[in-house]
């Protein structure tokens, strides 16, 4: 073999290894790219979504990332800019890479773009897979119903809101599609000035839809009043506590302990004239 024959051959033989090295190294890159897009794939635990979404787990199972509702919420003919005649930026965005959302799902921010709450609420009934419940919101007489939407509860922060101040203000109570029912003003006697009194604003979680047209109305610059999933927002009381008014409450705890568990008291059984003035009760 001649050394030109053996020089072509180690000069093809360095070549392979280079290329097998970048192939290595682009596999290796591309599999730490792909880890990283992901995760970031995952959606924040204070991602909003639709009206009458179902639970998070249950939704993306269900969702097919078709944008259907991004769509009919453009497309409903309330989002017309009244002032240039030109269809405004949806509600429902789909996510995108750069979402901290499941890529392909939709979501909304309220700060950017509350939800108008819809009359006949177009993005649900067009969800071809039921991810969009229109079971969830249609009333008992068969009629879609706003406020019956649920897709989070506001949260007034008492520190950032400037009715907490003493300063009059009640541009999210104004801004509540369910004015008085959802958001309601609460007087309280200003304990600085002595004189005045605070407007300040309470939610009521039964009312909320979470639609967040109060936290797009927040007069401060980061909104003190915020729209947050409900599992995030409320707190959840143990497996443990017992309400003992409530019957299937006391039925749960009598199965899982295999004992009757109401309060048998001596107490229980007089009237509390008898009770509160008998020391030897009180003692024991």
């Amino acid at each position: 073999m001649g050394k030109e024959d053996q020089k072509t051959k180690i000069s093809e033989r360095r070549r392979f290894f280079t290329h097998l090295a970048q192939n290595v190294g682009l596999g290796v890159m591309g599999g730490l790219l792909w880890a990283g897009y992901a995760s970031k794939a995952k959606s924040s635990p204070l991602t909003l979504r639709p009206p009458a979404a179902l639970e998070e787990e249950d939704f993306l199972r269900t969702c097919i990332k078709c944008g259907l509702c991004s769509e009919a919420c453009f497309n409903r003919p309330s989002n017309i800019d009244k002032e240039t005649g030109k269809q405004r930026p949806a509600t429902l965005k789909m996510a995108k890479a750069e979402d901290d959302v499941t890529i392909g799902t939709p979501f909304f921010k309220p700060r950017d773009v509350p939800c108008y709450m819809c009359e006949d609420i177009p993005c649900v009934p067009v969800c071809p897979t039921g991810a969009l419940d229109v079971k969830k919101v249609t009333n008992k007489a068969g009629k879609l119903d706003p406020t019956m939407m649920d897709m989070g509860i506001a949260v007034v922060d008492h520190n950032a809101c400037i009715a907490f101040w003493g300063i009059q203000c009640d541009a999210c109570y104004r801004a509540c599609p369910l004015m008085d029912k959802a958001i309601t003003l609460e007087y309280d006697r200003n304990a600085r000035t002595g004189k005045h009194a605070f407007l300040k604003p309470v939610v009521h979680m039964n009312d909320c839809t979470g639609c967040g047209l109060c936290e797009k109305a927040c007069v401060t610059e980061k909104a003190a009043i915020y729209v947050l999933p409900r599992n995030i927002a409320l707190g959840r009381p143990g497996a443990h506590y017992v309400k003992g008014w409530d019957t299937k409450d006391q039925q749960r705890i009598r199965e899982r302990v295999d004992k009757d568990v109401t309060t048998h008291d001596i107490r229980s059984s007089r009237k509390p004239q008898d009770y509160l003035n008998d020391m030897d009760i009180l003692e024991n």
